[in-house]
Parts: structure tokens; sequence; C-alpha cells
């Protein structure tokens, strides 16, 4: 295939809520299994992997840092650069942070910008339409990559590409132009035309030709990201972005910053399937309805229904469908959405109805996962909270104590290494410990399988600010 090895860039920091309430800001929807085993996260990187594939270079943010390596590992895929944005700046500032981190070891290498959210069944036939860019994206050119259109889309931006798309194989055309999102009347109009595609967001070039690129058409960026990424400091194998140069740079994405008017554009298109999952009626599209046009997921069941999609994140809870017609249930532990089928791009407006009344299911996920594991609230009252808890094998919390709180720990699979002031020792199934207010402590996971316990606190405050740490091995605040 290429001469050069191809880094995948995978930017993964976006909060998209148009899948409330399974995608919120503090865990978005790349990192769930909303189709299959696997998160599109992995998917992605998956996707992107092979003899032709360097390790990926992934762009986040600091909350989902330790999820991103943890989900890699999870499928067999060592990270390359893991760069922590200190805010999120849109595609411009993120995708001129990877190239000029590459700069430094290969400028004349290849990288394939990508989504990590998207879903692409066909994984091979995708590696394929990357191979029938590489030649143009040696030579220079910046190749963008455009979806075969299915329907008359009005969430998406076109390509108008400079020649006939013909039978749609992968091959390098010419760009005519970038198109914005299209009414309805243009969009049934560009269908018909056979010579427009979806712009899908995925770019392969080369590192020097993406950074010529930028300095032509917008060299207001370069300083500042520049200086973010020379002033980055390491942490735990991240490369923590400056955040006072990270500041500066323009929140701006790579189509308006340098693809609409770059000159030495390619398509490749793409027609083997794809879809960005922008909202709860491209999930039950993509998950394959029944005769009747129903997708039950979970712990669902639906009877005399059409044209819905019912799902449930929670196996102790049953969603039921009785005579629906064009709706989508979607029901988590702490939330339930029902909608109509054509207003599910209507979903950030519940997003901004709950943030409007401070509802933490705005914005919050369940399950509060951290660089241990994750643990999520049983049941919360006045003056007590009991937690379920679990920590990965050989993973560790911080060197901790409280002002307001005091805790009774139970452990309920594997085994704990508990520290308590002075005193440290093993507690194993159906044994207990208790923190006393103020006391230094510590709990570990020493075994080979997750340790699972349950937590009891009480006290005047339960806040998850209430924490002094002394040490901490992921380096937390």
């Amino acid at each position: 295939m290429a001469t050069s090895t191809i880094t995948p860039v995978l930017l993964c920091g976006g909060s998209g809520t148009r899948l409330w309430p399974l995608s919120r800001k503090s865990y978005p929807k790349q990192f769930s299994p909303l189709l299959g085993d696997t998160t599109l996260f992995q998917a992605s990187a998956q996707r992107l992997s092979g003899t032709d594939y360097a390790a990926p270079l992934v762009l986040t943010n600091s909350d989902f840092r330790f999820i991103v390596t943890e989900q890699l590992s999870e499928v067999g895929i060592d990270p390359g650069a893991i760069l922590i944005e200190p805010e999120g700046r849109n595609t411009a500032p993120a995708v001129l942070a990877a190239a000029l981190h590459l700069q430094k070891f290969d400028p004349d290498g290849l990288m394939l910008v990508a989504p990590s959210d998207h879903v692409v069944p066909d994984a091979s036939a995708f590696r394929a339409a990357v191979e029938a860019g590489v030649t143009a994206a040696q030579d220079g050119q910046l190749v963008t990559f455009g979806i075969k259109p299915t329907h008359a889309e009005t969430g998406y931006g076109y390509l108008e590409l400079d020649g006939d798309a013909g039978d749609f194989s992968p091959r390098p055309i010419g760009l005519k132009q970038f198109v914005e999102k299209p009414d309805a009347k243009t969009a049934e109009e560009m269908l018909a035309a056979g010579n427009y595609l979806w712009n899908a967001g995925i770019f392969l070039f080369s590192v020097k030709s993406i950074v010529a690129a930028f300095q032509a058409h917008a060299p207001d960026l370069m300083p500042a990201v520049q200086a973010a990424v020379k002033q980055g400091l390491p942490d735990l194998g991240f490369l923590r972005l400056d955040p006072q140069a990270w500041s500066g740079a323009d929140d701006i994405s790579i189509d308006y910053a340098v693809m609409e008017q770059a000159e030495n554009l390619t398509v490749v298109p793409f027609a083997a399937g794809w879809s960005d999952l922008g909202g709860w009626d491209a999930v039950w599209r993509e998950a394959g309805p029944d005769a009747d046009g129903v997708v039950a997921q979970g712990a669902a069941t639906a009877i005399d229904c059409e044209g819905s999609l019912l799902r449930s994140e929670d196996a102790g809870l049953e969603v039921v469908g009785i005579g629906l017609k064009n709706i989508i249930t979607v029901a988590m532990p702490d939330a339930v959405l029902v909608a109509d089928a054509s207003r599910t791009q209507d979903v950030k407006l519940a997003v901004a109805a709950l943030k409007a009344k401070q509802a933490n299911q705005a914005t919050a996920f369940p399950k509060d996962h951290r660089p241990w594991g994750w643990f999520e609230s049983l049941v919360v009252g006045d003056r007590f909270q009991v937690k379920r808890i679990v920590v990965h094998p050989g993973a560790a919390l911080s060197l901790q104590s409280h002002h307001h709180r005091s805790e009774h720990w139970i452990v309920v699979e594997g085994t704990a290494k508990v520290t308590v002031d002075d005193d440290v020792k093993l507690v194993t199934e159906n044994q207990s410990v208790y923190i006393p207010l103020g006391a230094v402590h510590r709990m570990e996971n020493p075994g080979k399988v997750p340790m699972v316990l349950i937590e009891v606190q009480t006290g005047s405050y339960l806040g998850e600010d209430d924490i002094i740490r002394y040490e901490d091995v992921y380096a937390r605040s």
C-alpha cells in the first residue's frame, strides 16, 4: 500500500447532546457501546489499525484521558501520543496540534484525521478507500472522504464533485466546493444530481502539507497552537497542551479555517455504509429495524408497535411499549427520554431545559468514571449515601481523608488492600472495615479481577469535593 505509514488521529473530545440521556457531557457517546459490544471509540481505533497504520494519536480532554487508555487496552491497542486539550476549540486547532506534534518525528508521514464517534460497518472497505487516497496525499493533496448519500439529508454539509461520481467507487476526484447544510428542497436536488457527497469530516494528508495549508490559510492560528504544543507538559504518558497558549487559539473548524480556501483538494467517495449517529433516529436505522420497523434493545419489549425504538440501559429496568408508532424511548437509571421519532434533533432542547432547572441529569452520567474504575450512587439520604465502587485490577484510589464524613466499606467481590492511618490489611469478600472521620485512608485492588465494594457514607456533608489527597498515582489535584 503506502510507502508512508499512516498515523490515525482520533478526535475524542466531543460532548454531543443529541443522544441524551445516554450521551452526556461527563461521558459522551463515543465511549458507549451504542451498536454491538464495542464502543464507537474502540471501533474507530480498530478500523484504523493494521500493518499500514501507526499507533493512534488521540486528542481528548482531561476528563476522558484515562477512559481513552482503558478502552484502547480493552481491545488490545497500544496508543501513541495522547494530547490533552485544556478546552474544546473545535477541529482546526486540534488537527494543527496533532500535525505539529507529528512534525517533530515524521514530517513526511501521512495522518488520517477521523472523529471517534462514527459508525462504519465495513472496516475493510473503509481501509480500501483510505488506500485509494494515499498517492494523492503523498503528492501534496488534502484528501477528504465523501459519503454516498442515501437520502436527502439536511443535517450534513455536502461536497460538490468536480466531475461525475459514477458508481461511487473509491478513487480520487476533484472537489469543486463545500456546501453548507441545505434545506429540504436543495437536498433533494443535490441527491438527484448525483455529484454531491456527504461531508464526513474525515481527512488524509501529509504532515507537511497540512502544516503548509494552515500557514497559508489560517496563519493566525499558528502562534497559539505552536506555543501550546511546544510548552506542553508530559503528564503520566499524556501530553498536556499549555492552557494559556491554547486559550488564544480561535474556536474554528478545519473546514472553515483551511479546507474551504485550499485549492489542492481531492475527494475519495465512500459508498459502503456510514453514519455519524447524530440522533436516535440514526441509531434506530443502524440497528436494523424488524419488519414492523421496531428496534428493542436491552431490557425492552414492544407489543403492537411500529417504527419505534425502545432501549433500556439498565438490566433491572424493563421498558414496555404498547401500540406505539414512531416513538423513541430510551431509559437510563436516572432519566427516561420519550420523543416523537421525527423530532430526535430536538433532544438538545431537553438538555437545555434540564440545565436551566439545574438537574444533574443534564450533564452528569449515573456512573462516575475515574482512572481507577467507577462508582455509582445507589441510595442518597439527608446524612447518608450508599455507593457501589468497582476498582480495576492493580488500581488504587488516592491516599485521602475527609472533613465531614465517615465510611463503612463492605467487600462483595475480590480482595481489597485497605490503609487506615498506620494500619494496612487485606479485606476479602463479606468482610468490612470502618473509616473514621478524618482518618487517612486508601483502598487498592491487589488482585487479578475487579474488586467491588459497597460504601456507606454518613456525615453532615457528602459531596465529592470533601477530599484531601496526600498521594495520587494519577496526579490529580
